[in-house]
Formats: C-alpha cells, sequence, structure tokens
C-alpha cells in the first residue's frame, strides 16, 4: 500500500525485513523442532542459534534480492543469503520443509500481527461510537426513507445503529482472526512425508498458533477469503457512516459536519468549501477493500495440491487490505471524535416539511376513533397533499378539513403533533445495546 494510507505501525509488519525475519524465526522453531527428536544435535543446535541470532537489515534483504535475480525463487534465496551469514551450520535449516510450511506459517504470524492492530482499532472506533451514542441519545433529528422526510428519530439512534453494526464487525472480525491463526509444517503435499508431525505441533505450540488439522502444500486459501470478506464488510460498514455523514453536511442541510482544522483548506478556487473530504476518503477505500475481498476469493481453488496463482495475489491484498482497513478504522474515529453537531439546523429541518412527520400519528388516532384504516388515510393524505401544495402547515389543513374535525378535537389534535411521541421508545432501545448512562 502507498504510504499515504499506511500507519507506521502496521507498515512496518509488511517491511521485507519484518517478513525475513519472521522467516527465520520459524525456521529456527523447526530446527528447535528437530532437536528435539534427535535429528540435529545439541551442539550443532548452540552453533546455530549462536550464528542465526541476527536482526535482518537492509543489507540482507537487498542480498536476498539480488540472489532471487538467479534463482526466480524467493524462498531459496533466503536460504541462500541465510547460508552466507550462517555459515556450515545452516545446513539443517529448513529440514523437510517446503517453502509454503515456512511462508504460510510466518504469513499467519504476520496476519496475527495485523489483526491484533485492527482489534485494537476496532475498540477505539466503538469507544467514540458509545460516547456519542449517550451524548446525543434524545437529540431529535429529522428521519428519512428514500430521501424523503419520515418520522423524526434521534441523533443518539443513528450512533447506536452504528455502534451495534461495528459490534457484529469486530465478532466477525474476532472469528476471522482466529481461523487464520493456524500453521503448517507438513512438507511438500501435506503428508509428513519428510517432516515429523512432531515438529509441526512443536512450531506451533512456539510460534502461538493452532496446527491446521489437514493441508495440501499450503494452508488452505478460504480462511484468507473469510478475512478479506470481513475486512470488506466492516469497510462497507464504515462507508455506509460516512455516506451519511456527508449526505446531513449538505449546503441545505448542515446537521452535522466532518472535522475541519485550522489551516485547512476545502477547494483551491472557491475559499468558502468546507468539503467533506475524509469521509468520501473512506468511501472511496472501501470501494478497493471489496476488490481484494474478490480476489480472495479468487485464490480459494488452486490446482490439486497447489499452484502459485495465489501467491502473487497475496503479496498485494493482504499487506494493503489489513493496512487500509487499519488507516479507515482511526480515521472514522477521529471523524465521529471531532464530528460538528449543529442541533438548530435540525430542528430546521424538521420544519421544512409542514409538520407532515406527524401523519401517521394522526391517521392512528383517527382509527383509534372508529375511522376505517382506508378512510382515514385517504382524508390525511388529502391533508397532507395540500400542505406540500400550498406549502402551510400539515396542522392547518387539518382544522380546516370536517372529516378530521369531526373526530379530533383540537386538543387531540395538539396531542398528534407532540414531538415527545416519537422517542418515548428511545431508552428501551438503548438498554438492549447495553447503553445506558
Amino acid at each position: 500500500m502507498i504510504e499515504r494510507y499506511t500507519r507506521p505501525e502496521m507498515g512496518k509488519i509488511w517491511t521485507p525485513e519484518n517478513r525475513y525475519q519472521v522467516w527465520l524465526r520459524v525456521e529456527l522453531a523447526v530446527c528447535e523442532a528437530w532437536n528435539r527428536v534427535g535429528e540435529i544435535s545439541d551442539a550443532d543446535m548452540e552453533t546455530l542459534r549462536k550464528e542465526a541470532d541476527f536482526t535482518v537489515d537492509r543489507a540482507f534483504v537487498d542480498r536476498a534480492n539480488e540472489i532471487e535475480e538467479t534463482t526466480r525463487h524467493d524462498v531459496i534465496a533466503f536460504l541462500t543469503a541465510i547460508e552466507e551469514k550462517v555459515g556450515p551450520v545452516s545446513r539443517f535449516i529448513h529440514l523437510g520443509c517446503t517453502s509454503s510450511d515456512i511462508v504460510d506459517t510466518a504469513g499467519s504470524l504476520l496476519m496475527v500481527e495485523a489483526g491484533e492492530l485492527i482489534l485494537k482499532a476496532f475498540d477505539r472506533v466503538l469507544a467514540v461510537l458509545k460516547k456519542m451514542t449517550l451524548e446525543h441519545q434524545g437529540l431529535l433529528c429529522m428521519g428519512r426513507t428514500h430521501g424523503v422526510h419520515a418520522e423524526p428519530t434521534t441523533l443518539g439512534l443513528k450512533f447506536a445503529l452504528w455502534y451495534a453494526e461495528m459490534q457484529r464487525n469486530l465478532e466477525r472480525m474476532e472469528h476471522a482472526h482466529k481461523i487464520t491463526r493456524v500453521g503448517k509444517i507438513s512438507g511438500a503435499v501435506g503428508t509428513y512425508a519428510n517432516v515429523d508431525p512432531f515438529v509441526e505441533k512443536y512450531v506451533c505450540e512456539q510460534m502461538g498458533l493452532e496446527p491446521s488439522p489437514i493441508s495440501t502444500q499450503v494452508l488452505q486459501r478460504d480462511r484468507y477469503a473469510e478475512l478479506l470478506s470481513v475486512i470488506a464488510i466492516t469497510g462497507c460498514s464504515l462507508e455506509k457512516f460516512a455516506t451519511e455523514v456527508r449526505g446531513l453536511q449538505k449546503t441545505e442541510l448542515r446537521e452535522v459536519e466532518e472535522p475541519f482544522r485550522a489551516g485547512q483548506k476545502g477547494s483551491s478556487a472557491m475559499p468558502h468549501k468546507r468539503n467533506p473530504i475524509s469521509c468520501e476518503k473512506v468511501c472511496g477505500l472501501s470501494r478497493v477493500l471489496r476488490g481484494y475481498a474478490l480476489a480472495a476469493m479468487e485464490d480459494v481453488a488452486l490446482w490439486h495440491e497447489r499452484d502459485i496463482s495465489h501467491s502473487s495475489v497475496e503479496r498485494i491484498i493482504l499487506p494493503d487490505a489489513t493496512e487500509l482497513l487499519d488507516y479507515m478504522l482511526v480515521l472514522m474515529t477521529r471523524i465521529l471524535g471531532d464530528l460538528f453537531v449543529y442541533p438548530e439546523n435540525m430542528l430546521r429541518s424538521m420544519s421544512m416539511s409542514y409538520g407532515l412527520p406527524n401523519s401517521q400519528h394522526v391517521l392512528l388516532t383517527l382509527i383509534d376513533k372508529g375511522m376505517l384504516r382506508e378512510t382515514a388515510y385517504d382524508c390525511v393524505q388529502r391533508c397532507a397533499m395540500r400542505a406540500w401544495q400550498e406549502q402551510k402547515p400539515f396542522r392547518q389543513m387539518l382544522e380546516q378539513d370536517e372529516t378530521v374535525t369531526s373526530h379530533l378535537s383540537p386538543a387531540e389534535l395538539d396531542e398528534c403533533f407532540e414531538l415527545s411521541y416519537h422517542y418515548k421508545h428511545v431508552d428501551e432501545i438503548f438498554k438492549r445495546l447495553g447503553l445506558e448512562k
């Protein structure tokens, strides 16, 4: 991923230096296992520990890349670079292993590390959502369906909806994190023909991984497809939140507004602009994540016990997807944490539809007074359309309708326009979500 969308903490995980360091860590764990079963002597193992105890730096990476120009095989290039550095005792490194034993097990370790950062980012965005939810629990705003005024809701309920959705995303991510926390040291086609199953068990224990119950030459890619799908779904949720902010930031509404910091510029041509660029960025990056999820699904079906068609794809999508989601979660946390909220504009928006969002309350009250539903509906709709066309208060149109006034007193009409009616059950919804002050 380009540096622009990569946080340093996440980017460091996917550097060539760290990748080779983790490969070396796995290779040495394999040697330790062989030592335990007597295939490598204690003396050789001691020498190996001493000689291979080094930090992979840029010089090592460059040398491995140089060797790969000839070998056209990155793992063999890595092993050759190790041999040059470690000496004769390096003959024990990679004993009984195939490349994917090392690459896939190390890859799981990298994804575990990346996943832990993502889970921390989840915690932060959920904490901000909870705060915003409770803070705006009873703040009335207009609810819209099809982009048209429907009935009042509260800003707190909007945030509560997002909070519940992110909790589901967190549950999905925790599961995906778990099923990718696996390793395999099972040889060329997964039969353990040249490596004792103990080696796999030992290595995985040392790495904090679960041994895959069965594998071919590789770990099966449905695991990664699930992970990338969860990442994409989470991206969809973040896009949903960002889209709502963008919609409510329109000039004619301006009910909320993403942060606009000191020194920030909106437009190169129009100095007055305060554009929702951060939310638009979230929406754009979400599209990339959906593409990565599809690519991961394409990687599931490999030829026989394995081909290499997935490898080039994963070199891109695994680092990029984790880096992007981490970046987007942090960005959304900042957007929500510093969101501008304009209650006065919310009240203004509600008044723009002449009281029409109370139409269902009027309808139900007329039905309660004994009117047939369709008769009551036609009556209320007739008054509502007059209000739209004449741009006059809905209440006034009702008061001028003999059918309405023959059933409802002025006091009963007052009750139909009582705003508290619309948020009387908000507390109950919050209790369901465990959101109580």
